[in-house]
């Protein structure tokens, strides 16, 4: 590599000259590459889009009704979006430390303007989606060429996970989406560009982090091409870069800052996210071998499936030979950096991020670029990158493979309705109840706030969730669940409502479990619904 810095400059000029002049020529006539895209982007639309109206009631729905719940309260309570509320906390304020809501108020921006509908969060999810497959092809064709850029498009747009989380009502796809776009124009900046490229990366990379904190991550890539610039002895550009990336740092701490401060002032005193290194201990990650199992069964079972992860082992471990070029080499090794950031950020949060899967969504853009890498190996085993007959051949084979034995199995999986019969039991409680009245709600999956979201109405879930404790477990006598029902009374609950299925993290069936409490309830209220699949009662107070 040489040192001097006007001929590295010159270099990286030409060789975004190349890009600009490949650029130009798309908007002059629809280039392949470009129609290649544009059928990749349509592909990746489809799976997102498909079944978009589906109600939040899939393997996300304790997360997906949270984040609906915060766009209701924007568009119902209070614009403020420094005061992100829920609805399952009683009747409120609920305010919770919480990453900087922009899925939710776009969503609750809809709902204003076309009314309330349930999936608008889900389209505002696949819309980012859409973003992260432009970006990352776009960031693929600088590190790797145009070949791998297709290929690593494709790739993300018929990963399973990636279909999932882009197409669920949460934070993670406008994260992945931002950060990718901000890493991307910031190495088209790094290779020659003007200044207002960093700006604009800075400014999408700081939103994209405040999405979701996981995207801290891809800032290992700006990391990387800034000790690169030093090592050239480029420091104009390196100081430059330092300065933006450490304002963007300033605001990302103040805005958690104020999170953590939020969550902390007001009931149920509530900041999301847990199970961090610092809190669990290292040993406690080490005894559960850093929660590797868990990865494990969510990578075969429902994120990628076998096809999908050998194409990525294949892939991380046969790159692409970058050329002489120092520019070159330098950008191919881009992949490997960020998933070295992904993974320092998994070491810290493993107990988090196995606990909520959607946190994974950060490790996709590299996983793509592998996984496309990998399957280029096996297409052209042999035969070089000339895209002949049995390469082609070869190439449909491995789509076929992972489309039959990953994306539609894996996706169905995930997208399948388990907790249908808690959106069920809210639309029972809406039609019971009149507008101000308080629901408690057990749902299927006990914690999730299904049931309270389909009421339309405040409440709690049951047991009473909030705080560092485990809400998602039934307490163990029946004593201490009656106790809790009458605080609830006492702050003003009307209905109780649980489906006939839910049942905790132990196994153990509401209606079995407590079944003392089910006695006391029908000496105190008035039982309404008893089907085969809800049971309600009207409490009043005590």
């Amino acid at each position: 590599m040489t040192d001097d810095p006007e001929l590295n400059q010159a270099e990286g000029r030409q060789y975004l000259q190349q890009s600009t002049d490949r650029d130009t020529a798309a908007r002059n006539y629809l280039s392949p590459n470009t129609a290649i895209l544009l059928g990749i982007l349509f592909i990746a639309g489809m799976f997102r889009f498909h079944d978009i109206t589906l109600p939040l009631v899939d393997a996300f729905s304790w997360r997906e009704t949270s984040t609906a719940m915060m766009a209701d309260n924007f568009q119902q309570r209070s614009w403020n979006i420094f005061f992100p509320e829920v609805s399952w906390t009683g009747p409120g304020p609920s305010y919770q430390g919480r990453e900087f809501q922009i899925v939710s108020y776009l969503t609750a921006l809809l709902y204003q303007l076309f009314g309330w509908h349930d999936w608008f969060g889900r389209m505002i999810a696949a819309l980012f989606g859409l973003v992260t497959v432009f970006s990352l092809h776009r960031l693929t064709a600088l590190c790797w060429g145009e070949t791998h850029a297709h290929v690593a498009a494709l790739a993300y747009a018929l990963m399973p996970a990636t279909i999932m989380i882009d197409s669920s009502f949460l934070p993670e796809p406008s994260m992945l989406a931002l950060v990718t776009l901000g890493i991307w124009l910031f190495v088209k900046y790094w290779v020659g560009g003007n200044e207002r490229l960093l700006l604009l990366a800075t400014l999408s990379f700081t939103f994209g982090v405040l999405a979701k904190p996981p995207g801290i991550a891809a800032g290992s890539v700006i990391f990387y091409l800034v000790a690169c610039w030093i090592l050239q002895k480029r420091y104009r550009p390196a100081i430059r870069t330092s300065v933006s990336g450490l304002l963007s740092l300033a605001v990302i701490a103040a805005y958690f800052s104020w999170a953590i401060h939020l969550g902390r002032t007001y009931p149920p005193y509530h900041t999301a996210g847990f199970g961090y290194i610092w809190d669990s201990g290292f040993w406690t990650f080490f005894d559960n071998y850093f929660y590797l199992n868990s990865v494990w069964n969510k990578s075969v079972w429902w994120f990628y499936g076998y096809p999908i992860m050998i194409l990525i082992v294949i892939g991380f471990w046969l790159p692409p030979r970058p050329s002489t070029g120092s520019q070159e080499r330098i950008l191919s090794a881009i992949p490997y950096v960020w998933l070295a950031g992904a993974l320092v950020v998994y070491v810290a949060a493993a107990r988090e991020i196995t606990s909520n899967p959607w946190n994974y969504h950060i490790f996709h853009v590299p996983f793509a670029m592998f996984c496309a890498r990998g399957a280029l190996v096996l297409a052209t085993l042999a035969s070089g990158m000339t895209w002949s007959p049995m390469v082609v051949l070869r190439s449909v084979c491995i789509a076929a493979v992972v489309l039959v034995w990953s994306t539609c199995p894996l996706v169905k999986t995930m997208k399948a309705p388990i907790a249908m019969n808690g959106k069920l039991l809210g639309e029972e409680l809406a039609r019971l109840a009149k507008p101000g009245d308080l629901v408690i709600a057990v749902a299927p999956d006990v914690g999730d706030p299904v049931a309270v979201y389909y009421s339309r109405m405040r409440g709690w879930v049951f047991p009473p969730g909030g705080g560092d404790f485990n809400w998602a477990m039934f307490v163990k006598d029946d004593a201490t669940a009656i106790a809790q029902i009458e605080e609830l009374r006492a702050e003003g609950a009307d209905f109780l409502g649980a489906t006939k299925n839910a049942e905790d993290d132990n196994n153990q069936l509401f209606v079995e479990h407590h079944a003392g409490v089910i006695d006391y309830l029908d000496k105190i209220g008035t039982k309404l619904v008893d089907s085969d699949k809800l049971l309600i009662y009207k409490i009043s107070s005590p």
